[in-house]
């Protein structure tokens, strides 16, 4: 059996954290010992409105169990929020260590009904969310020369899903952030990596049926655990989690057609070569890919 993953003392800023996933972060990673600061706005799913109490019951939960937590109340979606959360653990714990990027709403429609009001907000909790609570944490990581990073992407950005092509965007395009930031992060001990979960909260009850029985939210903090911890060697990842099922997605490219005179004609004739996905490789920087067509092209 491997030794239990402790976090002794490190500090964790995890977004949306008032309930649903969130909030079995923030108690299993309080369990282990992390100090957590349990951020949520408490508003509804499409993010209107909003409830105090909703970060406060859940650190009412982790010290009633022993652990050390404060609440913190700020939006995701703007510069100051981001700030504001991130200057909640240095104000209580000193220092921060961890961040979970998890907070997010849903303005689902079909695209061609799809209206900026739609869009815009979607995009600034998922998306520019992460980047706030990010950027603000990134100088402190930089200068102790250690963080752990986990951004929540989604099958729907990945893979794509009917009437959420706000969602969508603002899930795939994490997927980008998160890979420069694991480049950029790796000198100073930064791993960043992203999960794509199934799980049943209040965003995804009415969405998943018969399946929503087998993918409550417990089932997806291990992983997040796991790449939040510092014995995490991954980075720049993504990981498929649901139901206990844990399993890594990537991006592969595969050996393609090269052709010195290159047409519109000999692409199309030789289109099985172009999509052709036997023999991939899997970059993991854009370096490696340019390392790809060097090897044909060379």
């Amino acid at each position: 059996m491997s030794e239990a993953l402790g976090f002794d003392g490190k500090v964790a800023v995890i977004t949306g954290a008032g309930g649903g996933l969130g909030r079995e972060h923030a108690l299993m990673m309080a369990q282990r010992g992390a100090l957590v600061v349990v951020n949520d706005l408490g508003g509804a799913v499409d993010g209107t409105g909003s409830d105090k109490g909703a970060a406060e019951r859940v650190v009412d939960e982790i010290k009633e169990a022993g652990g050390e937590a404060v609440a913190d109340t700020n939006s995701v979606a703007t510069v100051e929020g981001g700030t504001a959360i991130v200057q909640s653990a240095i104000d209580a714990f000193g220092r921060i260590d961890i961040v979970v990027n998890n907070a997010g709403i849903l303005r689902d429609k079909s695209f061609h009904n799809m209206t900026p009001d739609l869009w815009q907000p979607v995009l600034d909790v998922h998306l520019n969310g992460a980047y706030h609570v990010t950027s603000a944490a990134w100088p402190h990581m930089r200068e102790q020369g250690y963080g752990r990073i986990v951004s929540t992407a989604s099958g729907a950005g990945i893979f794509g899903n009917f009437g959420q092509a706000n969602y969508g965007a603002a899930k795939m395009a994490l997927v980008g952030f998160t890979r420069v930031l694991a480049v950029e992060g790796a000198s100073k001990n930064i791993k960043a990596n992203v999960i794509a979960p199934v799980a049943r909260t209040r965003m995804t009850e009415d969405l998943l049926g018969p399946l929503a029985d087998k993918v409550g939210p417990q089932f997806v903090s291990p992983i997040v655990t796991y790449l939040a911890h510092e014995s995490c060697e991954p980075t720049g990842r993504v990981f498929s989690v649901a139901g206990g099922r844990v399993a890594e997605i990537f991006i592969g490219e595969g050996p393609g057609y090269t052709d010195e005179n290159l047409s519109p004609e000999s692409i199309a004739e030789h289109w099985d070569e172009v999509t052709n996905q036997d023999g991939y490789v899997v970059p993991t920087q854009m370096g490696d890919e340019i390392g790809v067509y060097l090897k044909y092209l060379s």
